[in-house]
């Protein structure tokens, strides 16, 4: 079976730094890895981080899309309740058309209510607010118009897809289970979690519906080649720790994460087995063994863009012709 190989681009970077480069050199990747047959290439959003984290997954889709022709692409988690949900209809209607239909979105609800307040958002309808947007967004890609804050509103263009852009809905709780249920819209966990995705079935059935549960079978572990792994580490787990320091940050104690592990150095991070740096042979061997996919994370907290370059080829150049992809 050919691995299920992904980029990740969320555009971390240390402070101090340029990013222009680095967003040029995201869609030089893109463009390479597509061209030789990587599966995938996500997105992700997030506001206001020292990082520089990736605020605008739309527009990186968009330039995503421009720059290849195979390879799917994803946006998630997309912070659905931060958008006026009928510009939201008409920013994902244009990106299903640009991109005949490559873009998937995983709507997610947000945890941060830093983000909200910079949003002019109020953190504590978050529920509610995704519940508006989500019904906005599916009326908004109807044929027909329909009623939006007392007037008629028909969108246009309408979405490529039919008879929407691929939409799940994220989310680790049982309230984010039956919303994906209710709404009849996919389920996406950020990792395999049987006990919530035995809720959203049930769900499903109740309410008469159909969908499926999709989640990553590593969760948020993003993968690092190199033919020294001791060697990288030396020089490269600094950048690897920032990235995680400060997601760990934004830790909130009744908010359970994937792969939430709070690491105070490069030797902890190494052992949390949230990033891990393989050589190709080593992942080669996983995946005739079994495993199905990986997640290449080449500019993860700032690195150096020829690290993250050596990474991706050894990927295109050496594991993926070894197993037929």
């Amino acid at each position: 079976m050919p691995l299920l190989s992904a980029l990740r681009l969320n555009m971390t970077n240390v402070p101090g730094a340029g990013h222009s480069g680095r967003y040029r050199a995201a869609l030089e990747m893109a463009s390479y890895a597509d061209a030789r047959g990587v599966t995938a290439i996500g997105c992700e959003e997030h506001h206001l981080a020292a990082t520089g984290w990736l605020p605008a997954p739309l527009l990186m889709a968009a330039a995503v899309a421009g720059c290849t022709t195979t390879a799917r692409i994803s946006v998630g988690a997309l912070l659905v309740p931060l958008y006026d949900p009928v510009r939201l209809a008409e920013d994902i209607a244009v990106l299903d058309q640009l991109s005949a239909g490559r873009v998937s979105f995983v709507a997610g609800i947000g945890y941060r209510p830093e983000e909200y307040h910079a949003l002019g958002k109020d953190f504590r309808r978050r529920g509610r607010l995704m519940d508006e947007s989500l019904a906005v967004l599916l009326q908004a890609w109807g044929d027909e118009p329909f009623e939006f804050n007392g007037q008629k509103v028909n969108v246009t263009p309408k979405p490529y897809t039919t008879p929407h852009p691929l939409l799940l809905i994220g989310g680790m709780s049982v309230a984010a289970a039956r919303r994906a249920a209710r709404f009849g819209l996919p389920f996406s966990p950020p990792m395999p979690m049987p006990d919530i995705e035995a809720v959203y079935l049930a769900e499903l059935a109740a309410h008469g519906k159909h969908g499926f549960v999709f989640s990553p079978e590593n969760g948020n572990t993003v993968t690092h080649l190199s033919d020294d792994p001791d060697k990288a580490w030396a020089c490269c787990g600094d950048y690897f720790l920032h990235e995680a320091r400060e997601y760990s940050s934004w830790a909130v104690p009744e908010v359970a994460r994937p792969n939430e592990t709070a690491v105070g150095s490069v030797a902890e991070l190494r052992r949390a087995g949230t990033v891990e740096v393989l050589t190709p042979e080593e992942l080669i061997a996983q995946c005739r063994a079994g495993r199905t996919s990986v997640t290449l994370h080449p500019l993860i907290g700032g690195l150096p863009l020829d690290d993250g370059w050596e990474s991706l080829r050894l990927l295109v150049e050496r594991v993926l012709p070894e197993l037929g992809s």
